[in-house]
Parts: C-alpha cells; structure tokens; sequence
C-alpha cells in the first residue's frame, strides 16, 4: 500500500474520532467556543490528508497520465481541483 494511501487513512480515523468528540460535545452543550476550536482542528486535519493525497496523485498517477500521452486529460483533473479548492 502506497505511504500516501496509508498515512490519508490514519488522518481519515483521527478525523472521524474527532467529529465524533465534536457531536459528544454538542448532545453535552459544551461552550461553543471549546466546539469551534475542535472543528478548526478538523479543518486542518482535513486540509492536511488533501494535501498528501494531492502529493501522492501528483507523483504517481499524474506522472503516469502524462507518460501514456494523457496531458489534456490530466491537466483538466488538475484545474477541476484548483476550481473545486477555491470556491
């Protein structure tokens, strides 16, 4: 299993462990400001597993792409992420 792929899965774990720490602290009515801190964190933790997946396809599937002769098609899945990333 590609470092990339296994790294993005235990960033995937811990996010869901602290979503599921986020919904506890809303059923328990936890100061809002405790709450958002815990959803910046996963913010962050998802921007990071974006980031390392975005690495990995970089250099494994992209180069791939472009080695077979699929330049158009990789460059358009390139600027569908940088549109969807900067909505």
């Amino acid at each position: 299993m590609p470092e990339a792929k296994v790294d993005a899965l235990k960033r995937l774990s811990y996010i869901e462990g602290h979503l599921s720490g986020i919904r506890k602290m809303l059923e328990e009515d936890k100061y809002c400001v405790d709450v958002l801190k815990q959803t910046y964190a996963v913010r962050r933790a998802i921007e990071k597993m974006e980031s390392i997946l975005l690495e990995g396809h970089l250099q494994t599937c992209v180069v791939a792409g472009i080695k077979e002769g699929r330049e158009d098609e990789v460059v358009g899945e390139l600027t569908d992420l940088y549109l969807l990333a900067n909505r």
